[in-house]
């Protein structure tokens, strides 16, 4: 889905009252029931992501912490059962995983006498029935699962949809008979830094020529877009030629202009992909480090 700056501008306008839960996200598909959930999510979660960077810091001030900290003794000790550290979250528009994850270990340094290692820390986070206060494992499950932006289950989900539509862009150019090497391949070749496909025979799409194609399962507005420039797609660009950007979930389409200087952003598998001929990739296939 190409959606225009003006498009995106108005999402982000709305997104800013919204916090990270699976509710809110309920909200912002009635509000613009025309876009996929895939696309507003992806949309919400990089803008939140951004709004995090800004105001992190000054949860993790150690007088910040500890009122935190208190607030959920208090509440949770007045009100066992009730999501408390679920809705302190949301009252000082903090992540619910980053607030679990905050209040954990602030618990852990109480109990162990000391900063806990970020090895244990992690695997309570994963696994809350290993903290030793049934109260408190409540509470770090209910923000765990309620969170679509931080915390490990969200972690798992776009680690899946990331591999996923990377299997897809496999089976997508298997069945126009593509040959191609594939991210895995290419490291046993010893690169440590390609694209997810680099095609053994060059491929035409909308009148550009296309020698790799990097699958991204989510939306690409300017800042990710930016970055991916400078620390992947132009890297690739001088070593394998140019090619080919997928934004599964869609992208803002003025950032589609550098077609001239080697790289089309699309947001499905293209149709009209037209095969070159064999000798116009020799000079670009990636040979075995020596």
């Amino acid at each position: 889905m190409r959606l225009s700056r003006a498009e995106y501008k108005e999402i982000v306008r709305w997104t800013d009252q919204l916090r990270p839960t699976r509710q809110c996200m309920k909200m912002l598909k009635e509000q613009f029931s025309n876009h996929s959930q895939s696309t507003l999510l992806s949309i919400f979660s990089l803008e939140y992501q951004k709004r995090t960077k800004r105001t992190i810091s000054r949860h993790h001030a150690p007088d910040v912490t500890e009122s935190h900290y208190q607030r959920y003794l208090s509440a949770a000790k007045a009100h066992p059962t009730a999501p408390v550290l679920l809705e302190l979250a949301n009252e000082v528009d903090l992540s619910p995983a980053l607030m679990a994850r905050i209040i954990l270990d602030r618990f852990l340094q109480d109990l162990e006498g000391g900063v806990p290692s970020k090895t244990v820390l992690n695997s309570m986070l994963k696994e809350p029935s290993l903290i030793p206060d049934q109260i408190l494992a409540n509470n770090i499950y209910q923000c765990t699962i309620n969170d679509c932006c931080y915390g490990p289950l969200v972690d798992c989900i776009k680690h899946a949809i990331g591999q996923e539509h990377e299997v897809l862009l496999r089976d997508k150019l298997r069945e126009r008979n593509l040959s191609f090497l594939d991210e895995n391949q290419l490291r046993a070749m010893g690169y440590d830094k390609t694209p997810d496909i680099i095609l053994e025979v060059p491929v035409a799409v909308e009148g550009h020529i296309v020698h790799w194609i990097e699958s991204k399962a989510s939306f690409g507005d300017d800042h990710s877009h930016r970055t991916y420039l400078n620390e992947q797609f132009w890297s690739y660009w001088n070593r394998f030629g140019p090619g080919l950007v997928i934004y599964w979930y869609g992208f803002i389409g003025e950032l589609d202009c550098q077609r001239d200087r080697g790289i089309l952003l699309k947001d499905c598998f293209p149709t009209d992909i037209v095969t070159l001929c064999h000798t116009a990739q020799q000079d670009r296939l990636p040979q075995e480090p020596e």
